[in-house]
């Protein structure tokens, strides 16, 4: 796992980082960009946020990364993941079973991943649940409690199911068909976002479904949260953000 957009990092040190990690030629490379939420994670505030890259410097360190991956001989996933041409999640990529889950992308399709350890997330398809986020808490549900540590969860309802496969569509195929039961909702919600990215040459799109440029790749989260309802919903009500920015 790499992360860039980080703190008084440069083109020169991220680099020279990814020149040393190629010499082990790891199978697959996760190249994640920096979440800065200082809001959840304290530990944040400790440095000036005037060390941060602005958006445009972000995303100039994600292509420097990508260009060195790809003349490494990896072959791009998708959004953050690289993996080499013989590696199992490469060829899943190839042949259209790619999968996506919290922990990133993977060749294994299951209704259920059972998440362990502090503020871990499971999956059971029909609902998400996280555990708790403090050490001394999840301990203590465990053994003192002898409960699930769970702190909060989500029933997902039909609406919400049907984005999800959506957004899977589209993170691990580049491409989703629409259903035409769900055409109302997609036009007044949904479609007008997608006309946004469609002008930056990020996608194409018709009633029938969605196909993701090659420049559009890389703005795969992007294109996702227009189908996050619940995304559009949170940043509408709060006064302050609650999520991380996507560059």
């Amino acid at each position: 796992d790499l992360v860039y957009g980080l703190p008084l990092q440069t083109e020169e040190s991220l680099s020279r980082t990814i020149h040393e990690v190629l010499t082990l030629v790891p199978d697959r490379i996760a190249f994640y960009s920096y979440a800065h939420v200082p809001w959840t994670s304290k530990g944040q505030r400790l440095f000036d946020e005037t060390h941060l890259p602005n958006p445009d410097q972000k995303l100039k360190l994600h292509q420097v990364g990508k260009e060195l991956f790809l003349n490494a001989g990896y072959d791009y996933i998708g959004m953050d993941h690289f993996a080499l041409p013989g590696d199992d999640l490469a060829i899943a990529h190839k042949q259209g079973r790619l999968h996506r889950n919290f922990m990133g992308y993977t060749t294994q399709k299951t209704s259920m991943l059972i998440g362990l350890g502090v503020s871990s997330i499971s999956d059971i398809g029909i609902a998400f649940a996280q555990n708790e986020k403090i050490l001394e808490r999840y301990y203590s549900r465990i053994f003192s409690d002898n409960e699930l540590p769970i702190v909060k969860g989500y029933f997902l309802s039909e609406e919400d199911l049907k984005i999800k496969n959506y957004i899977l569509d589209i993170s691990c195929k580049g491409k989703t068909n629409f259903k035409q039961e769900d055409l109302p909702m997609l036009e007044k919600i949904v479609f007008p976002k997608l006309f946004e990215m469609q002008l930056d040459g990020l996608l194409n799109f018709d009633q029938e479904g969605l196909f993701v440029t090659d420049l559009g790749r890389q703005f795969t989260r992007n294109i996702c949260s227009a189908f996050d309802l619940k995304l559009m919903l949170s940043k509408e009500e709060a006064c302050q953000p609650v999520f991380s920015k996507a560059v």
